[in-house]
């Protein structure tokens, strides 16, 4: 079902919305962001320079790093007694991007998620298992309330303690499951351990699934696995928190929520905006929120627009799965590659899992890769060299990187309750 009649509005209306609050967006930093003030006024514009939507391109871009820069709340535009909520995402270096809420803006979350869900035709007949984390994280909260706004009964199970997780799913008869994809792999592993016909002691039907990118195997697979449908979900918290966009069951690529988040793609070398259907990174400015508005965020993801309508109805524009980040992607001896390229690779083979690590290291002068996978656990010790050999070949011929393969047994790789830990880069 959709939600709300703007999700399939005519273009020129979309993009109606989308100027007049662009305008007001720009009004409002550029009057209560001295962040932005200084940016505007070093570039020589201001609010009257934006006519049309292209001129959106006049603006400056924002980075994670001017997020740090202002710890803790530098870039909000509204005083602490009107945020009613704070989240912070945890950097692996430096202090965290933190980002605060309004009353409004918590309106705008729910309205965005409830899209979401709607997506799966969710009601107050569903029971969503939601296995995000809690906290400080969005993505716990971000799918939790927007749930029990629209009826349905949601399991706040957060993260970790598969078993107790499983045993949740199958007693409170979830048919909604939220979580990584990477996470509803883990716990298909462990519930095969009750048998092959493990799935007809659950009623999942759909899940929704994200923070962090995943090839085409992966959802395919985790869809087969629990034999439900896949909707893929993206967000971010320094724009808002899952909800940003999510697929529909119709046709490819995810729904951008684009009166509320308008979104372009440039090159991430230049920071030309790019053509629609042309790869860069996606660059994306908050339209309605207040507490902590953002002008032309460069997310670091890699991605491309469609704005043709979707057989499901909606005229948002889509984009379509990330596929890597800007600021992951490896370079071995000059060969660039992201690692949803390599998990599609191996999502290609047979008697592997796609559980897998990739470490990258120094032999000398030169890049050494070895990417460790999983065997299936119906696989001989006899086939391994053979399947090592197969994926070697196909990591040369479809990527042009030489990897060394190492197979290990089921269980070997550390598991992760949340995102997967999918990188190891030894090299200084």
């Amino acid at each position: 079902m959709i939600w709300n009649e703007v999700e399939s509005a005519k273009r020129e209306d979309i993009e109606k919305i989308q100027l007049k609050r662009l305008k007001e967006v720009v009004s409002r930093v550029y009057h209560l962001s001295p962040f932005y003030r200084e940016k505007f006024e070093k570039l020589g514009i201001t609010p009257d320079d934006i006519k049309t939507l292209k001129d959106i391109r006049k603006l400056p871009f924002t980075k994670k790093q001017d997020l740090r820069d202002n710890y803790p709340f530098g870039l909000f535009t509204v005083p602490m007694s009107e945020v009613v909520r704070i989240h912070s995402s945890s950097g692996t270096t430096g202090k965290p991007t933190v980002v605060g809420y309004t009353k409004h803006d918590m309106d705008v979350w729910n309205e965005v998620m409830m899209r979401t869900y709607a997506m799966a035709d969710v009601t107050s007949k569903d029971v969503v298992h939601n296995a995000y984390g809690y906290g400080l994280f969005t993505g716990g909260l971000g799918f939790h309330e927007a749930a029990q706004k629209m009826g349905a009964t949601i399991v706040p199970a957060s993260g970790g303690f598969t078993d107790r997780q499983l045993m949740l799913m199958r007693d409170f008869g979830a048919t909604i499951l939220c979580c990584t994809p990477s996470f509803a792999l883990h716990l298909a592993e462990i519930a095969r351990k009750e048998g092959p016909e493990f799935r007809r002691d659950y009623k999942l039907r759909a899940g929704f699934f994200g923070a962090e990118p995943t090839s085409e195997g992966m959802r395919k697979e985790v869809a087969k696995v629990w034999d439900i449908e896949y909707y893929e979900v993206y967000g971010l918290s320094e724009i808002i928190g899952p909800g940003v966009s999510c697929s529909c069951n119709k046709g490819r690529g995810l729904h951008i929520n684009e009166d509320h988040f308008y979104p372009e793609i440039i090159d991430p070398k230049t920071g030309e905006v790019l053509p629609d259907g042309e790869e860069g990174e996606l660059v994306i400015t908050t339209l309605t929120k207040q507490a902590l508005p953002i002008i032309r965020y460069r997310t670091g993801d890699i991605t491309r627009l469609y704005k043709e309508p979707c057989a499901c109805g909606r005229t948002f524009v889509r984009m379509e799965s990330v596929s890597g980040r800007a600021d992951d992607m490896l370079i071995i001896n000059g060969v660039n590659v992201f690692p949803s390229q390599i998990e599609h690779v191996i999502a290609e083979n047979e008697g592997v899992t796609l559980n897998y690590q990739i470490v990258a290291d120094k032999k000398g002068y030169l890049d050494k890769l070895e990417i460790i996978v999983e065997v299936d656990e119906n696989v001989m010790q006899s086939e391994y060299d053979s399947i090592k050999k197969r994926l070697q070949h196909d990591f040369l011929n479809n990527l042009y990187i030489n990897a060394n393969v190492i197979l290990v047994e089921p269980g070997k790789i550390e598991r992760s309750m949340g995102k997967a830990k999918r990188i190891i880069d030894k090299r200084p």
